[in-house]
């Protein structure tokens, strides 16, 4: 069961999070702001991180033994049942304990099927429209399975998926969204047991529009043809293999239970790279050629916004389940732009939340410089203002993810001394958090 606490703004719910995270801001005294980690006179700065770096590979980069211990963040997550970790464990026994939005992943399918279904086509600018109304205002189901039966016997089915109640709203995304509260251990990599789930967001805002009459019960048609556009390669490769695993698990599930339109759901896999390459621009060409209806992904906002004008121009429907900028609510998409993954208007709320219920009141936010960095360091900013910190107490120091070093950016958090200081970024953020350490105000015990 998730905890089900809305983050509407820090005044409301830093109580809630309080009880909720119930080590603060990490163990071994380093919790409250001002703290004294070593015995001595010194402060232990918190540290945090957020979905692009709260994984335990980040401390694959790190050698000594408590390099990240006590680091926090937030993350869009769901606390996944041991049985559908156990099916993506037969898919791909090598994800070890990695399951980031793999449940995106598989309900961004499901969802793709449940809408062609209703539509009578595998036409992405038809079944477009059913897209939102599968997970929101008819009969309730939490399986591919249960909610095929519902369309087959003429009725409405609203997914409650794998990730969370999703409740689109009428721009094709979560309404209110499942965030993890996690924390590294003395080993460097998350500490599973100290684990916490909030909700952020409302359902009641999700949309009104249950879409156009659904065709018949059973109606056939064209095969499904569903591509993936997930980085196996790059800087967010780590998310890789468990997105993959969903993608496949989603498909064998669903042509389990019959397919869609009469036939089985083809998927075709490609790599999206990262924003420094190419590769997802080809492996969207790739897979336009071979024909497909939809694309899910890409996991980085950046490359997604590279290639959605080629994706949706090709009349094709694109949808994420890792892309969280909030460029996408109101992006000019034809209405074939959707995502499973919550905007970062709504982690920004947990990450707030987070911030002030741990005792900070100066917070460096060092972010990099994309759609990703850029809109949940703001969104972060201003839900702390609006918590009751002044402009001076809250600053915000935007890098470029590509530089040789990282040192000024290093230096102006020391010479700032926060609280709490926020690192939101990719695999460059072990470079900077080693940084933050050598000059004794990362996370280092």
């Amino acid at each position: 069961m998730r905890t089900r606490t809305y983050a509407r703004s820090i005044a409301v719910t830093s109580a809630a999070l309080v009880a909720l995270t119930a080590c603060g801001g990490g163990d071994d005294g380093g919790s409250e702001s001002g703290g004294d980690a070593s015995g001595g006179g010194e402060k232990q700065v918190n540290i945090y991180g957020t979905d692009g770096n709260m994984g335990s590979t980040l401390g694959e980069d790190f050698e000594e033994q408590g390099a990240l211990a006590g680091m926090k963040g937030t993350l869009p997550l769901t606390e996944l049942s041991g049985d559908f970790t156990d099916r993506l464990l037969q898919v791909d026994p090598n994800l070890g304990n990695t399951f980031n939005y793999a449940g995106e992943t598989y309900d961004a399918i499901v969802i793709t099927a449940l809408a062609a279904q209703l539509a009578g086509t595998n036409d992405a600018n038809v079944f477009k429209a059913y897209v939102n109304g599968t997970t929101t205002g008819g009969e309730k189901c939490d399986t591919f399975q249960a909610c095929i039966d519902i369309v087959n016997a003429g009725g409405n089915p609203d997914y409650d998926g794998i990730s969370g109640p999703l409740a689109f709203v009428d721009a094709g995304e979560p309404a209110a969204a499942s965030f993890g509260i996690q924390q590294f251990g003395d080993d460097n990599a998350i500490d599973d047991s100290q684990t916490e789930f909030v909700l952020a967001g409302d359902e009641a805002n999700a949309t009104t529009d249950e879409g156009p009459a659904p065709a018949a019960p059973g109606t056939t048609g064209e095969q499904l043809v569903v591509g993936t556009l997930l980085p196996l390669t790059g800087d967010l490769a780590f998310l890789g293999p468990p997105e993959v695993a969903g993608a496949r698990l989603a498909v064998q599930e669903i042509n389990a239970a019959g397919g869609v339109l009469g036939q089985e759901v083809r998927l075709e896999e490609g790599d999206s790279g990262d924003a420094t390459t190419d590769t997802a621009t080809q492996t969207v060409d790739r897979l336009l050629q071979a024909g497909v209806n939809a694309i899910v992904g890409a996991a980085s906002s950046t490359v997604s916004l590279n290639v959605i004008d080629r994706i949706t121009a090709a009349g094709v429907m694109q949808i994420s389940p890792a892309n969280t900028s909030d460029q996408f609510t109101t992006y000019n998409d034809n209405g074939l732009y959707f995502r499973t993954a919550p905007p970062d208007v709504l982690q920004a709320r947990a990450l707030a939340d987070l911030l002030a219920a741990d005792g900070n009141n100066t917070i460096g936010i060092l972010a990099r410089n994309d759609s990703y960095g850029n809109g949940l360091a703001e969104n972060t900013r201003e839900n702390l203002l609006a918590g009751g910190l002044s402009e001076d107490q809250v600053v915000n120091v935007i890098y470029d993810p590509n530089a040789a070093n990282f040192d000024a950016e290093v230096q102006q958090m020391v010479d700032l001394n926060p609280d709490g200081i926020v690192v939101i970024g990719f695999n460059e953020s072990s470079r900077i958090i080693q940084g933050l350490n050598e000059n004794g105000i990362g996370p280092q015990r």
